[in-house]
């Protein structure tokens, strides 16, 4: 219990640091997706902790950091993921279903990100659209996400190859449409008509977004070649 609730409560914090992120409206859908997190099997493992690269085993993080080499985006994979080298440890499994779990983390707070632009007064109709555009794209990879990770919680408990092998095409099929609904997102912000500013901030949550959507898709893929 002890290990969910420090999870629980560093992605809640990780949250709340965005600027135009408040509190008033959040909670649930912030709630909502952490239990969806978190209800990947073995984050109920009393081994989970997260810790530090400092905290870990040498052997845990050069794991990370080997298989992280493999991605499109091997720096944004360790930063993200050698957090967890204590609970990932050398399990193919472990690294791909936390860097899914990261990144559907990462997704949800962009979200809460981007949904808020429309307070501003200033924007214009088109702008307005194309935030509202994106925040559907977003919802769309949220969902797609989600159902990766039950997928890969099948994939976990599948008792012959052949079960292994359906769960895990899904996940890699949700976690391919996720990727593709997040690039919808950032041509939307491509035109000229978008405030600098504005396209600037989003296209570059997007982007990293983006990143760890395609290195979890990559960890995925890599774990399903070594059942």
């Amino acid at each position: 219990i002890l290990p969910q609730l420090s999870l629980l409560h560093t992605l809640k914090t990780n949250y709340l640091t965005f600027s135009l992120i408040s509190q008033e409206t959040t909670m649930a859908k912030l709630y909502q997706t952490l239990f969806l997190i978190i209800s990947i099997s073995y984050f109920f493992s009393p081994e989970l902790i997260a810790a530090s690269p400092a905290g870990a085993s040498q052997k845990a993080v050069n794991f990370i950091q080997s298989s992280c080499k493999t991605t499109t985006y091997p720096a944004v994979c360790f930063r993200s993921l050698s957090a967890y080298a204590n609970a990932i440890q050398t399990s193919p499994q472990r690294l791909a279903e936390t860097a899914l779990a990261v990144t559907l983390s990462r997704v949800q707070s962009t979200k809460l990100f981007v949904s808020r632009l429309t307070r501003f007064k200033t924007l214009k109709k088109r702008e307005v659209e194309a935030i509202k555009d994106c925040v559907e794209e977003i919802n769309d990879t949220i969902e797609r996400l989600t159902k990766s990770v039950q997928e890969m919680n099948l994939c976990g408990s599948a008792k012959n190859q052949e079960q292994f092998a359906f769960h895990m095409s899904n996940a890699q099929t949700w976690t391919s449409a996720a990727l593709t609904d997040e690039n919808t997102c950032s041509d939307g912000f491509s035109g000229r008509f978008m405030d600098g500013r504005i396209k600037n901030s989003v296209r570059a949550r997007i982007v990293n977004m983006g990143q760890e959507t395609s290195n979890a898709l990559s960890l995925i893929n890599s774990y399903g070649k070594k059942y």
